[in-house]
């Protein structure tokens, strides 16, 4: 009996060194995240740009649109995030578009810090944290969760997805409201998830509701859309077609740059790995297929891919403690030195990304006083320096230009566009000199642009100004009609 006695203060003992690696672990699994966050702060897309555009027509008063006379339309994939970062928007776009950079760089480290309590509480979880190493080198995760974008908010919820209870199912579905191409992999890892914790004969039951809880969002979310747009997808899938071939590349480029697919790599040890571990992994491979169908994606860094990293390094920390000491460097090596490999050769240019485009905001803002209606392909920076119409070349913001035939550089944009929707200003991108003279046999980068100089030449165009983008031999060129100021 005094035996007894004298054993019981060991659980709270033992509860008290559990919470200290809980800590420990989220604390050093939040720093890891945020190294390379901070050296790649100044990266971002125009795509956050116009987000932020359609944020700023919120805050004043005009409704879900990118013209502030223009149709209501589908310009963001993630449907609510412009209403989140509205409140922020009253001086413009470039207030909502830096709150939506610390907004998601916040909870992607949020995120962290509860993947890396959790692990550290696990058996081994000292060991485990090695993983840090390529998560701390990681551009995928670090760019896209300080991007501007919604990126870093659906890790956040990925990241919760790899808990249990409904809460992490419904974290799940959440994720996949946000980012279609994310509802196999809700699915999967929701069902999966509960299947491996659930008794054999309450499993039917529970997987169902879990694949409910896991859909239900983006069924709603489709349904809003057909509602209020007339479509139950973005206007991005028309605008941005692609292909398999073009998306089959792209999921192998994930899978061996990104670094922590590679901690997965252990043929042996995965016999060892619980059925929750499966699941995560099999919900990572589907989502991998998933991107091969949906085409991929033209940006840098593996955007789509991002949410899943979570969980294969949640995988790679547990193997550590399955796998022997030797596989366990091997594959620490590999994925921190692919990881290392891309940070170091891309990072230098994408961390200057966002000063380029404050320089071409800034440069631009002068030539494009007074501009009525300015036809551009990259309507993102293009839409923070002038707040007048835009015709969106690419479609992202224009519906009839969006399911015109061709890719978003390639839009087969039809004779007289620019007389008929009243263009008195462009900004074309060049790969070399422009002249007023050659328009139509100027060095364009894109195809719709060379369209565009055509018909721009015809009309009268000339160059105002010349905005050149460093380190790359290519400049914006803004062009006005021969009668404009």
């Amino acid at each position: 009996m005094l035996a007894r006695e004298a054993r019981r203060p060991e659980p709270p003992a033992d509860a008290a060194s559990q919470r200290r690696r809980a800590l420990l672990g989220a604390a050093a699994t939040a720093l890891a995240a945020s190294l390379p966050l901070a050296w790649l702060w100044g990266f971002t897309v125009d795509d956050a740009l116009i987000t932020a555009r359609v944020a700023s027509r919120i805050a004043e008063g005009v409704g879900y649109r990118f013209d502030r006379g223009g149709p209501v339309v589908d310009a963001v994939t993630p449907l609510g995030w412009a209403y989140v970062l509205a409140p922020f928007a009253h001086r413009g776009p470039l207030g909502a578009f830096y709150f939506a950079k610390w907004f998601g760089a916040c909870t992607a480290v949020g995120g962290a810090a509860c993947l890396g309590a959790r692990t550290a509480r696990e058996p081994g979880g000292a060991w485990r944290l090695v993983v840090l190493v390529p998560l701390a080198l990681s551009a995928p995760l670090a760019a896209w969760c300080g991007a501007g974008m919604e990126t870093g908010v659906v890790v956040f919820l990925a990241t919760l997805a790899l808990g249990s209870g409904r809460l992490a199912t419904l974290a799940a579905g959440l994720a996949a409201a946000w980012r279609p191409e994310l509802l196999p992999w809700s699915a999967a890892l929701s069902v999966g998830s509960v299947v491996a914790r659930t008794e054999p004969d309450q499993r039917r039951g529970a997987a169902l509701r879990a694949l409910v809880l896991a859909v239900g969002p983006t069924v709603l979310v489709a349904a809003i859309r057909v509602a209020v747009f007339g479509r139950p997808v973005p206007l991005a899938f028309f605008a941005k077609p692609s292909d398999f071939a073009h998306g089959a590349f792209y999921a192998l480029a994930c899978l061996l740059w990104t670094g922590a697919p590679a901690l997965v790599v252990a043929p042996w040890a995965l016999r060892r790995l619980d059925a929750h571990g499966r699941a995560v992994l099999v919900a990572a491979a589907i989502h991998t297929v998933a991107l091969v169908f949906a085409g991929g994606d033209w940006m840098a860094f593996f955007r789509l891919f991002v949410p899943v990293l979570p969980g294969l390094f949640l995988v790679g920390a547990r193997l550590v403690a399955a796998a022997r000491p030797w596989a366990t460097a091997v594959r620490l090596v590999v994925a921190s030195g692919m990881s290392a490999l891309l940070l170091f050769t891309k990072g230098s240019d994408a961390r200057g990304v966002l000063a380029d485009r404050r320089a071409l905001i800034t440069g631009a803002r002068p030539y494009l006083v007074g501009a009525r209606s300015v036809a551009a392909l990259d309507v993102g920076w293009v839409g923070v320096a002038t707040d007048a119409d835009i015709v969106d070349l690419a479609g992202i913001t224009d519906p009839s230009i969006a399911f015109l035939h061709g890719g978003h550089t390639s839009k087969r944009i039809p004779d007289g566009l620019l007389r008929h929707r009243h263009v008195d200003h462009l900004v074309l991108l060049a790969a070399g000199p422009v002249s007023d003279g050659d328009l139509a046999g100027a060095p364009w980068a894109r195809a719709v642009e060379a369209r565009v100089a055509r018909e721009a030449a015809e009309l009268g165009f000339v160059v105002r100004a010349t905005l050149e983008l460093p380190k790359t031999g290519r400049r914006y060129v803004v062009l006005t009609l021969k009668d404009e100021p």
